[in-house]
Formats: C-alpha cells, structure tokens, sequence
C-alpha cells in the first residue's frame, strides 16, 4: 500500500461520517447527503473522464449540468396547449430560419471565393437575422404573455422524469460536440477560458428566454420518479405498517421517499462506474492515456489526437448532463440562477482533485467526501464558534466576528483540504495506478 490508507477503509469512512450524521442530526439530513453526495459523484466522474483520461481542463462543467435540468423540463413538464397556440410553431420556424442562415453562411464560406465570398455571407448574415428576429420575436412575447405568473412558456412533452436523464445526457453531449468543434484546438489554459465563458452563456440564455425555461421565476413542480411523502400518509397499508414498526409515519414517508431516490441514484451510478471502468481497462482507455501523457508521441503513432479529444469531451459533459436531470429532479425544479460556474466547478474539481484524477474509484470517494464537508463544515463551524464566543462576555466585538466568520468556513475548509491532499497525497487519496 505504500503507507497509503486502502481505499476499502476510506470509503467505509465516508459511510460512517453519513451514518454519524443520521444518528447525531436525523436520517433525512442524512439521506439528503447521500443523494447528492451521489449526484455529485456522478458529476466526478464526467469530469475525471475529460481531465483524468485525456487531459482536458474544462471550467464549463455547470453549463452542461444546467443542459442536463433544461433536458428534465423539456422531457417531463406537461405542455402549456395556449402557449403553443400562441407562438409555439412560429418559434420552431424562427429557429429553423436562424438554422439555415447559419447554415448558409457555412455553405458560402466553403464554396465561394475572394471577395464575393466575404459579400455573400455578409449578405446571408443580414437577411438571415432580420428574418429570423421577424419570425422569432413575436412569437416569443405570444408565449411569455400567456399567463406568466404561472406559465408563460412552452412545458414540456409530460413523459416520465426518468426518460429526461438520457435525454439530458445527450442535450449536454450535443452541445459539447458544438464546443468541441471550435475550442478543442486550444491549449489548456485557453480551453478553461473558453468553457467557462460558454458555461455562462449557456445560463444566461436559461435565465433569459422565458418561452423556454421560465427564466429566473423558475420552473416548480417537476414530476417525480417516487412516491410524494402526502401520498405515503394518506395509505393506510404504509400508515399501519410503520406504525407496527415503532415509526413515526410522517418521518417514515420522508425518509422512504429519500432511500427510493438513493436507490435509483446508485443503480446509475453503479452502471456508470461499471462502463467507465471497462473504457479505462480497454484498448481505447490505454490510447487515451498515451495522448494524455504525450501527445506528439501518440499523434507520430498515427492517433488522431483531435478526434479522440472530441469524443472523451462529449463523453464526460454527457455524464455531466445525466446528472444535471437528475439533481433536477431530487430538487424538484429548475433554477438556473443557482447554476454559478466558478463556484461549483470548483468543488467539482476539488472532488475530483482529492479523490484521484484519473480514478474513477478516486472521483467517487471524492465526490462524496467533498460535498458532506461542503454539507455540514458551516453547521459545525457555527456550532463551535459558538462554545468559544460563550466563554467570552456579552456584546464582545470578539465573538461577534467569530461567530459571522462561520459562514467561511466551507471555502477555508475547501482550501486546506485540498492544500493538505496535494502536499502529503498529490495524485488523490486513491490515485491512478
């Protein structure tokens, strides 16, 4: 082991901290930990495949999880029929035109010359646009004026919130491929600049385009995959089975409703660790490696260093959609206001960073271990600061700045966790063998 602790004790760690916490605080907290602590696994994972596999730096990591959410309202919320009386196919034709203007233009820049060229896609750019903002913009204020409070948007195809995970998936690859395209040529450090400022573009456009995501009045509501805990109290059969158990009904419909999500979550995961590890052991796991760690040698060796990049890049932001859907679905709504990029692409790399790049057993223990701290240091913090400021007097300037300083300790925390890992473990407390 190498003085290394094995990964069989770290995880059983993390299980104890989960276990504590059920114990000391409540099962619910508990199990709410546990749900995104595997969403946010997930997430790991997707991005262990770009950075660990291939050596992509992606700062754009919230874009494609907001994707994945955007993919869970299109797939799962009913339709709103007025709206797509009001302006629905006339927003599809908008888009359409705003396609084959793009389209054209390319068609142009392919096939002509000189300086008719320039003329022509000039003129297709102009004509394209004044069209497409004709078709696109009153179709748009149809939409949003019908009743906004509540609607004001298209909804969706009211199809199972299951059939939007793979439907997020593929919105997130789809855009990623787009990306892929024009920011792969980059290097490293470009590449970050670049997905980051896609990531916010992308919610921007969430935030604003109320026809398409209700913007920042958010969409509440979402479909379920399980059971609704009212449901649960009002069935007799569950009411006297919990009863005959010495539990609570109300605290039981609860805590059933959260182990029914951990059970989907971890079959997903499970079949994600499972594929991931046959890519990684696989011939194609081994390339990815070698271009990785030296791409001239592999591209000498006849690789097509480009494409495989594209492929790991669309692969990874796929995962990072799935769990984008999902995470909307444990919530319950789609608020692309909570999608801040730097923030939480930061704990994702830290996860990621801690656990093992490269790993994908590391991304995972990452994953968990990380958002339990995210989770609980605030409350702990407190807590402490606390039993210090009650040794101090009354009004002391002292505790009061002690105790205001508590809602820094997740960004503290974050950065000696991650300063202590990359001193005493530098490839993750489970590194890539």
């Amino acid at each position: 082991m190498s003085g290394r602790i094995h990964p069989v004790i770290l995880f059983g760690i993390v299980a104890g901290l989960m276990i504590g916490t059920g114990f000391i605080q409540s099962w619910n907290t508990a199990l709410l930990i546990l749900n995104f602590g595997l969403i946010s696994a997930i997430m790991a994972l997707g991005v262990n495949i770009q950075w660990g596999y291939a050596g992509l730096f992606n700062v754009g990591i919230m874009g494609f999880v907001a994707l994945g959410g955007l993919g869970a309202v299109l797939v799962s919320m009913p339709p709103t029929t007025e709206a797509w009386s009001a302006g629905g196919v006339r927003v599809i034709l908008g888009l359409l035109a705003g396609a084959a203007t793009i389209a054209l233009a390319a068609f142009a820049q392919k096939r002509l010359t000189g300086r008719t060229r320039a003329l022509a896609i000039l003129g297709v750019l102009v004509g394209g646009f004044i069209v497409y903002r004709a078709i696109f913009d009153p179709a748009v204020e149809a939409i949003e004026d019908v009743n906004p409070a509540a609607t004001g948007y298209l909804g969706g195809l009211g199809l199972p919130i299951i059939v939007s995970w793979p439907v997020g998936g593929l919105l997130a690859a789809g855009a990623a491929w787009i990306i892929g395209k024009t920011a792969l040529g980059l290097r490293s450090d470009y590449l970050a600049i670049a997905t980051l400022g896609i990531a916010e573009i992308i919610i921007a456009v969430l935030k604003n385009e109320d026809w398409l995501s209700r913007g920042v009045k958010n969409v509440i509501g979402m479909p379920r995959p399980v059971p609704y805990e009212v449901d649960l109290q009002q069935s007799e059969s569950f009411v006297a089975r919990m009863e005959s158990w010495g539990f609570d009904p109300i605290t039981a419909s609860s805590v059933t409703v959260k182990l029914s999500y951990a059970a989907l979550f971890t079959i997903v995961l499970l079949a994600l660790i499972w594929l991931t590890q046959a890519a990684l052991n696989s011939p194609w796991g081994r390339m990815m490696r070698a271009i990785r760690d030296n791409e001239v040698s592999a591209e000498a060796m006849g690789k097509d260093v480009t494409a495989r990049h594209l492929q790991v890049f669309i692969l990874g932001s796929a995962i990072c959609g799935l769990a984008g859907a999902m995470m909307t679905t444990l919530d319950g709504q789609l608020t692309p206001g909570a999608y801040q990029p730097l923030r939480f692409t930061f704990l994702v790399w830290v996860m990621v960073i801690v656990g093992g790049s490269g790993n994908n057993w590391g991304a995972v223990l990452g994953g968990f271990l990380i958002w339990f701290l995210w989770v609980q240091v605030e409350p702990i913090g407190l807590t402490v600061m606390s039993g210090i400021t009650s040794l101090l007097p009354e009004g002391s300037a002292l505790g009061e700045r002690l105790i205001e300083s508590a809602a820094h300790m997740r960004l503290l925390t974050m950065g000696v966790i991650l300063l202590l890992v990359l001193r005493f473990s530098p490839r993750g407390l489970i590194p890539e063998k």
